[in-house]
């Protein structure tokens, strides 16, 4: 490995790490696909609602509350067409609660 004596970039050291690559092209597609879905969300959900990881088809959602969850989980067939009408379908849309810290 050929050491560098000047600073690079985040996005240029992970074009040239195939492993950066992959998880920078993961993130900007789950990114993709919430601002995709982001009109059909209730406006007050919107700021509880991050995008997760994409994994076999399978995108997760991550969500503020149990509340949240509920209220998506209720939305989710309705996001799924509108992706799939976009050109970003995934085989399924997973949500999930995240644990809040002290």
């Amino acid at each position: 490995m050929q050491r560098r004596h000047h600073a690079i970039s985040l996005q240029q050291a992970a074009q040239e790490s195939p492993t950066f690559a992959r998880l920078s092209d993961l993130v900007r597609a789950s990114s993709e696909r919430l601002q995709a879905i982001g009109p059909l969300l209730p406006a007050p959900l919107r700021q509880s609602v991050q995008a997760g990881p994409i994994e076999d088809g399978c995108w997760c959602l991550l969500v503020s509350s149990n509340a949240v969850a509920a209220k998506l989980r209720q939305l989710v067939p309705a996001l799924q067409a509108h992706l799939k009408q976009q050109g970003l379908g995934v085989t399924s849309v997973r949500i999930k609660v995240q644990n809040r810290q002290p």
